[in-house]
């Protein structure tokens, strides 16, 4: 399944933070039909900008401090992905709230993960939501991004039970687990072209997406 780096689709990785789901991407790349090729952070000093630069990967630091606006640091954000001639965003524990303006320039071409079985518990805190209302079942959802937070259409989701006497900590290892083996996974799918965005609706293979399709 793997093919020549000149053969492979570009993507960039917007982190805020470690990078553990960047670093997924760039160890499963090799098998798929990807390439890391910029990292994004809005912070410096990140340890995610660091994987990144371990492995050769263009890093830019767009510190949103330094600009007065949301709208004018987007700006600064897509001028950067097309400097770099990048079209497909890929949002890994990035966080930052995005404009409309921006989601509407790289629709369904951009995508989120997030620690929830979504519409469950969009935002934060989401492992510590679902132990008070005493899920039973927790994971996580992969969506295209549009200008509703964590609100976009879901294309994958991966679940677990919740046993007993289970943590905040518990529940996000048990998570992270399952975000690096199905990120690399649905990542590839949008390279593909596998799933499209259309009308904000979600479709695999050309097929509507009515429930979010399961990690297997």
């Amino acid at each position: 399944m793997s093919s020549s780096v000149q053969d492979k689709k570009p993507i960039a990785v917007l982190i805020s933070g470690t990078g553990s789901n960047l670093q997924a991407l760039i160890d499963a790349e090799q098998d798929y039909n990807y390439q890391v090729a910029l990292v994004i952070s809005n912070r410096p000093d990140t340890f995610g900008v660091e994987r990144a630069k371990q492995h050769g990967i263009t890093t830019v630091v767009v510190d949103h401090t330094i600009y007065k606006t949301r709208a004018e640091f987007d700006t600064q954000l897509a001028k950067t992905l097309q400097e770099h001639r990048i079209d497909t965003v890929i949002l890994a524990g990035f966080m930052r709230i995005l404009t409309p303006e921006f989601t509407n320039l790289f629709s369904g071409k951009m995508l989120n993960i997030h620690p929830s079985l979504l519409p469950k518990y969009p935002g934060l805190n989401t492992h510590q939501k679902a132990l008070d209302n005493q899920d039973k079942e927790h994971g996580l959802s992969i969506h295209f991004v549009t200008s509703e937070l964590d609100g976009g259409p879901v294309i994958l989701q991966a679940k677990f039970t919740v046993g007993e006497n289970e943590s905040v900590a518990k529940l996000q290892e048990q998570v992270q687990i399952l975000e690096h083996q199905a990120y690399p996974k649905v990542v590839n799918w949008l390279v593909q072209s596998q799933i499209q965005l259309r009308n904000n609706q979600a479709y695999f293979n050309n097929q509507l997406i009515t429930e979010p399709l399961q990690l297997s």
